[in-house]
């Protein structure tokens, strides 16, 4: 008589601890969603102010990039001596915009992995003014790019901008020759 007694404590014993367990897991997995979910959102809005960051430049919306940028920012690219700061990034984008008044970017793609951002882009202009010593020549260029960026805190901090000088160069008519060996 004590059998039944005690498979049936045994039993809620046990079926009590099921559920104890399922609702810790359940509340294991809860947490890990909101840590995807809040990833996923940030990846998300850093994106969108990679965008952004080109669609300022392009509306020539100098006061929002100077919003977007962190006050330690740094833009690196293959042959650049220093590192650029926001301060000379400016007058290079105003520069570049006076010699291709009609510069865009046309984004192609987008990633996020955490706070790294990889944009893939075709940048295309009207070279209507003389840019670096080059009388203008009206002709129409493209310029393919991957520009590398770090967002922190809705902020880009690091941008690596990895573009074809080479190509848009010869389009412009530069020709590249071997040097002249001394013997």
């Amino acid at each position: 008589m004590n059998t039944p007694r005690l498979s049936l404590v045994t039993l809620s014993l046990l079926a009590a601890f099921l559920l104890l367990a399922i609702g810790c897991q359940d509340q294991t997995d809860k947490a890990e969603l909101e840590k995807f979910r809040a990833a996923a959102a940030m990846q998300e809005q850093n994106k969108a102010i990679a965008r952004e960051i080109f669609a300022a430049i392009d509306g020539g919306k100098f006061d929002r990039l100077e919003q977007l940028l962190s006050d330690d920012f740094a833009l690196k690219a293959p042959g650049m001596a220093q590192p650029w700061k926001k301060a000379d990034l400016f007058p290079a984008i105003k520069s570049h915009y006076t010699s291709f008044p009609d510069w865009t970017h046309a984004i192609e793609e987008v990633v996020a992995e955490g706070h790294n951002i990889a944009v893939k882009l075709n940048q295309y202009g009207t070279h209507r003014a003389q840019y670096e010593g080059i009388a203008a020549t009206g002709k129409k260029v493209t310029d393919p790019a991957m520009h590398l960026m770090t967002i922190v805190k809705g902020k880009v901090k690091d941008w690596w901008a990895l573009e074809d000088n080479l190509g848009f160069m010869q389009q412009l008519g530069m020709e590249l020759k071997p040097s002249k060996s001394k013997k």
